[in-house]
C-alpha cells in the first residue's frame, strides 16, 4: 500500500454524504424489519458470543455504535448489561433505532441512539471502553480521519471492533439471487447503491489489509483481522445471507 495520503479521500464529492444519507433513509423501514427479525433468529445469539470473546470481561462497559443504523447492537450489547450509546447519520434510521430499543424494553442506562457523523464525533476524548461498528466503513468519504476519531474517544486500552466487507466489489452481487437480503430491495435502490460504492475511494482498496495498516498508523495495537468472522454468523442461507464475506478487524488504543 502506499503513503495514506497518496489516497485521494480529499477528492470526494461534497454531496457523497447526502446521497448516503438519502439511500438510508429510503431503507430504514425495511431495514428496521430486517435487523428486528435478525434479533429475533439465531443470529443473535451467535453476534453476542463473537462479540464477547473480544470484549474486557468482568464489568459493565462504555460502548458506541457507530453507524448504528435501525439499533441492532443496542439490543445485543444492552441485553449483555453494557451502557450502549448508538450514532447515526441519518435521521430516520435513529428513530427507527430508539423505537428497537423502546420494543425490546432497555431503559437510557442500557441503550440510547442519537444522530451523528462518524468522522467527527461529538464526544470528549477517553470517553468509551468500547467503539464498535458493522457495515458503516465501506460508506465513508474519509475513513482515515474516522478511525482517527475513534480512537480519540476510546479509553486508553480501550477497543475497537470493526465487522465490514468490500461490498463494492461484489456489486453484480446486489441482483443475484443468493443476496437475499437485498432480494426485497427494488432494482433503483440497488442501483442507487451501486452508484454510491463506485463514487467512495474507499470502494478500490484491498480491505481489510488497508484497515489494519491505518489502525496502525493511528495508534491502534494488537490489530487483528478475521476473515472467517461471516462465515460463522451467516451459516444459513436464510433473509440474513449476503454472499459478500464480512471480516472482523480489532485494536485496541495504545
Amino acid at each position: 500500500m502506499g503513503e495514506l495520503h497518496h489516497i485521494a479521500f480529499e477528492d470526494e464529492a461534497d454531496n457523497i454524504k447526502e446521497k448516503v444519507e438519502c439511500y438510508w433513509t429510503k431503507r430504514a423501514d425495511s431495514f428496521f424489519e430486517l435487523r428486528h427479525d435478525e434479533i429475533e433468529s439465531n443470529k443473535a445469539a451467535r453476534w453476542a458470543g463473537e462479540i464477547e470473546k473480544l470484549l474486557p470481561q468482568g464489568k459493565s462497559l462504555k460502548i458506541l455504535d457507530v453507524g448504528c443504523g435501525a439499533g441492532f447492537f443496542e439490543i445485543i450489547l444492552g441485553r449483555m448489561g453494557h451502557q450502549v450509546t448508538g450514532i447515526d447519520l441519518t435521521e430516520e434510521m435513529i428513530t427507527k433505532a430508539n423505537e428497537m430499543i423502546r420494543i425490546y424494553g432497555l431503559d437510557s442506562t442500557h441503550a440510547t441512539a442519537v444522530v451523528g457523523d462518524a468522522e467527527s464525533l461529538d464526544f470528549e476524548d477517553e470517553t468509551f471502553d468500547v467503539v464498535i461498528t458493522r457495515n458503516l466503513t465501506w460508506t465513508l468519504p474519509h475513513p482515515i480521519e474516522a478511525y482517527g476519531e475513534w480512537n480519540r474517544v476510546l479509553k486508553k486500552g480501550g477497543i475497537l471492533i470493526n465487522f465490514d466487507a468490500e461490498y463494492a466489489k461484489g456489486a453484480h452481487n446486489l441482483k443475484s439471487p443468493e443476496n437475499l437480503a437485498h432480494s426485497k430491495i427494488s432494482d433503483s435502490m440497488k442501483d442507487e447503491c451501486h452508484n454510491i460504492y463506485h463514487m467512495l475511494t474507499i470502494s478500490t482498496l484491498d480491505r481489510p489489509q488497508w484497515d489494519k495498516e491505518v489502525l496502525l498508523r493511528k495508534g491502534y495495537e494488537n490489530v487483528a483481522v478475521d476473515i472467517g468472522f461471516g462465515s460463522r454468523i451467516f451459516v444459513e442461507h436464510d433473509e440474513f445471507y449476503i454472499p459478500d464475506k464480512m471480516f472482523c478487524i480489532t485494536g485496541r488504543k495504545a
